[in-house]
């Protein structure tokens, strides 16, 4: 799971927590994604949005919520934290912080690009938020690289999966064509981001099978990214993120007796109790591109095992634990996900 994989990183070197650098009077006060340079090529360390549109913005007409407003505010809200480690990324390395290492000399740029597109998507997002909702400020954030380039870059991996993987679920929750297509386009570069990480930095196929995992309830994803969030950080006006929020007990795993990988057996632990009742039926559901597969889950021993059909060394496999076979509702869910990255196999067993 992606937390519990961060963590167990912070563990090791400390966390980190800093607020990005004041935005330089010099640059575009209005900048317009695609159409502006600040959200796509600009190198600098100051943060591309202007400060208008870093805090909260109130509703400014009364009336009906535009249909899709609470899913934009969600994705708004993550945003803001998949955009402000990019930042904090920028402003905490220089190029030669990688390249020292032997990483490829473009990389810090291809880091502040990546932080100018994610910034651009912040803009997008509050656009799409009617007038008459709120649009959801930054909060402060804690990501656990503490300055050191290769924690940094294995994060990014786990944090555009985590992306690419909530928005596959929130493309089913669109109430209009236009939205559809806005997501799709918005998961499109985010899978160009984590092609140029696995090629440039890790250095394996980029090719995930013919479908990346389709995952369908996004806002438990969207819970896991809520570890990154400084408690009491967020402003007061923000809503409850994400809204509705199942808090469902996080998923781990026993990284000595497994690999994580298609076939092998797994035991899963979890963040507090499922509400399992001793002889009831309960599933682990492994999501794996477009299909899903049920394994009879024995709550004595928390014992499964990953389904040997699934592709090798490709994408993501999302595990949920359910009291149906094939998880086929949000309620039936009763812990998880747990996303297990297949690619770069070395990152698969960085659990606590």
């Amino acid at each position: 799971m992606l937390s519990h994989k961060v963590l167990s990183l912070a563990s090791l070197i400390g966390l980190s927590l800093a607020l990005p650098k004041a935005r330089s009077p010099k640059l575009d006060p209005n900048p317009v994604p695609g159409e502006s340079p600040l959200f796509a090529t600009y190198t600098g360390k100051p943060t591309p949005i202007p400060a208008n549109w870093t805090r909260v913005i109130p509703a400014t007409a009364s009336g009906t919520a535009g249909p899709d407003d609470l899913l934009f505010q969600n994705l708004l809200s993550a945003e803001w934290i998949i955009y402000s480690f990019y930042q904090q990324g920028v402003e905490a390395f220089t190029p030669s912080s990688f390249s020292d290492l032997g990483y490829p000399n473009s990389t810090y740029d291809r880091i502040a690009e990546i932080r100018d597109n994610e910034a651009g998507h912040i803009r997008i997002f509050q656009d799409e938020i009617s007038s008459t909702s709120l649009k959801p400020g930054p909060c402060n954030y804690s990501f656990g690289f503490d300055n050191d380039p290769e924690t940094f870059l294995a994060l990014q991996v786990y944090i555009e999966v985590n992306s690419m993987a909530f928005l596959t679920g929130l493309v089913r929750e669109s109430n209009t064509i236009d939205t559809s297509s806005a997501l799709v386009a918005v998961a499109e570069v985010e899978t160009r981001h984590n092609v140029w990480s696995l090629i440039d930095i890790w250095d394996v196929s980029p090719f995930a099978g013919p479908a990346d995992t389709v995952y369908p309830y996004a806002n438990q994803i969207l819970a896991l990214t809520n570890s990154f969030v400084v408690s009491g950080s967020c402003p007061s006006e923000n809503p409850e993120y994400p809204y509705p929020n199942q808090n469902l007990p996080e998923i781990g795993f026993v990284t000595n007796t497994t690999t994580g990988h298609p076939g092998s057996k797994i035991q899963l632990e979890f963040s507090n109790d499922p509400g399992f009742t001793e002889g009831g039926d309960y599933y682990a559901v492994f999501f794996h591109g477009v299909l899903n597969i049920s394994v009879p889950f024995d709550i004595k021993t928390n014992e499964t095992v990953i389904p040997g059909e699934f592709d090798k060394g490709a994408g993501i496999i999302a595990l949920a634990v359910a009291d149906e076979a094939g998880a086929p509702t949000e309620d039936s869910v009763l812990a998880g996900p747990l996303l297990l990255l297949q690619q770069p196999e070395k990152l698969t067993l960085l659990e606590p």
